[in-house]
């Protein structure tokens, strides 16, 4: 049997012998959906640091990982209502219609003729009126090429607004190459 063969059988050997008992001790401690993620996470932790697990003590390693496993979900949780509960207590400055529609038919016809990327860009900065270094975060990006992409992104908008106005070009309507240089 090759090597990997008999680590995933002394991994299916593992799981057989706790399975079951390692879902009641979740299930005691957690609800059912919780319990099965952590359970997930406890055997995918196994399978990744089998050759650490003591042959005569699968069980008990087993526990130690879920008892963390489990910790980590309720700081996770405790994160997450300090968080809502944070911007539930925030009035919000800007209100956007429900439809992430722009009124504006012009900036309207402007915004949509850009790409999307720069839309979203966009749109994190203005609507959601996030900072760089937070669209970089939601964008998986840093803070400089996101600052680098929103002048450019802002820069488009600004040109595609100034080619609807032949106004804002400095031409007046009606005059001529010829009077202009004369």
């Amino acid at each position: 049997m090759s090597s990997e063969g008999a680590r995933r059988a002394r991994y299916e050997a593992a799981v057989a012998d706790i399975y079951d008992p390692l879902q009641r001790y979740l299930r005691r401690r957690t609800s059912g959906e919780e319990a099965s993620d952590a359970l997930a996470d406890v055997l995918l932790t196994l399978w990744r640091r089998l050759d650490e697990v003591p042959e005569e003590a699968v069980l008990p390693w087993s526990y130690g990982v879920a008892r963390r496993t489990l910790a980590n979900q309720r700081r996770s949780a405790a994160r997450h209502l300090r968080l809502v509960e944070r911007l539930e207590s925030q009035r919000p400055v800007l209100v956007i219609d429900p439809a992430d529609t722009i009124e504006d038919p012009e900036l309207a016809t402007a915004f949509a003729s850009l790409p999307p990327a720069d839309q979203e860009v966009l749109r994190l900065w203005a609507w959601e009126q996030l900072e760089p270094r937070e669209i970089a975060r939601v964008l998986g990006s840093t803070a400089n090429a996101v600052s680098l992409r929103l002048s450019r992104a802002r820069k488009k908008l600004s040109d595609a607004l100034t080619r609807q106005d032949p106004s804002a070009t400095g031409h007046k309507e009606g005059e001529n190459a010829e009077e202009d240089r004369g």
